[in-house]
């Protein structure tokens, strides 16, 4: 089987939270045999960020030994040969973070006589917040839409933007994300995330730092796009900043803490519920205990109270970390209860068997890729 991939970057994961999550499939795939292609633009700016920050080529050659079997090809819309990269296709995904020309364009191969089922992969909240973006994206000859989220999926039925359309949540790569054990302490408390632009801005104030300063953890924080006054205000609150952290690194990170915290963008809030980022599924399958600010699980993924603690509002955040600091017992418990939930149900192992009943149903001979067992990387 011959699957392509178009995606903003595959190897940079700077601001770029979907990437870990495409790698873990595309590792997987392989894994099962798998014919497994992956192009992604020549200027693609993750990449750029990535090669700009201070040991930048050291950290992409880093990413290519936890990740042998990724590898990309990069490609400029002026020169790409869409003849020759789907020639002999089975199934083309396309990633939303590409340009609405080259999503027009595969479509139009496809409209052509492509022999190839044709999947649009969105992992954004733009379809629900920003639709008027989402409709510059020609999908008329696509197969069907993979959405992060089941109010995501309707949402493309609904306007229709598709004619099928699929639930395909974001999942763990439990070769990477998983225990480091025998890591010696060193903060109380780690979050890794972006500021952006403003998202959560003040969530992050009530959910992260107020509670972090009024009981004195140690705390660190990782992450990109901080303007000034969010380092200020890190600072004020006791918590250190260790800038951009590669996504591979995290959980050796994860594993020198005793606790992190999830703090999900407004839209995720508002107007996608059921429909977490990678985050959580990365920090439970490391075995880290978990501290979320309110989300609705509105598809049932977790089991709040047993998989990870949830706040309500930052006092009662401010009161689940005291206990998680005092009571190595309720640590050990969320942690081995969230990392189970992670492997039963919340594998990229786990979504690439979905993906294949997808193709089925498109009508996508799938036999000849096993089912393997799960992969350990200790990178």
């Amino acid at each position: 089987m011959r699957v392509v991939f178009f995606c903003h970057s595959l190897l940079s994961d700077w601001n770029h939270d979907t990437a870990p999550f495409l790698r873990g499939l595309v590792t997987e795939l392989a894994r099962r045999g798998a014919d497994v292609q992956v192009y992604e633009p020549e200027n693609a700016w993750s990449m750029r960020n990535l090669l700009a920050e201070r040991g930048g080529e050291e950290t992409l050659e880093a990413v290519r030994l936890v990740y042998p079997r990724c590898r990309s090809r990069r490609y400029t819309l002026e020169t790409l040969d869409l003849g020759a990269v789907l020639d002999g296709a089975d199934l083309v995904i396309v990633h939303e973070w590409n340009e609405p020309e080259l999503v027009h364009r595969i479509g139009q191969a496809r409209a052509r006589g492509g022999r190839f089922k044709l999947l649009f992969h969105d992992t954004h909240h733009r379809g629900v917040t920003a639709p008027h973006e989402m409709a510059r994206y020609d999908l008329t000859h696509y197969d069907g839409v993979l959405a992060s989220g089941d109010v995501l999926r309707r949402q493309y039925l609904e306007r229709g933007w598709a004619r099928r359309a699929w639930t395909w949540h974001e999942a763990a790569d439990v070769r990477v994300f998983h225990p480091e054990p025998g890591e010696e302490q060193e903060q109380e408390l780690v979050w890794v995330g972006n500021w952006g632009e403003d998202e959560r801005a003040s969530e992050l104030h009530e959910f992260l730092l107020g509670p972090v300063k009024r009981l004195g953890l140690k705390a660190r924080v990782h992450g990109v796009r901080y303007p000034q006054d969010a380092r200020t205000a890190l600072a004020e609150a006791g918590i250190s900043y260790g800038g951009w952290l590669p996504n591979h690194e995290v959980p050796r990170t994860f594993a020198r803490a005793l606790m992190t915290v999830h703090v999900p963008h407004r839209p995720h809030v508002t107007a996608l519920p059921g429909l977490p980022t990678s985050r959580p599924f990365e920090a439970l399958a490391c075995g880290i205990p978990l501290v979320s600010a309110p989300w609705e699980d509105a598809e049932h993924l977790f089991t709040p109270g047993l998989d990870f603690l949830m706040a309500r509002d930052g006092a009662q955040m401010e009161r689940h970390l005291a206990a998680l600091r005092e009571d190595a017992g309720l640590r050990q418990a969320l942690a081995e209860h969230g990392r189970m939930t992670i492997l039963a149900r919340h594998t990229c192992a786990h979504r690439v068997e979905e993906l294949l009943g997808f193709c089925r149903e498109l009508g996508v001979e799938t036999d000849s890729l096993g089912s393997v067992a799960q992969e350990r990387v200790f990178a």
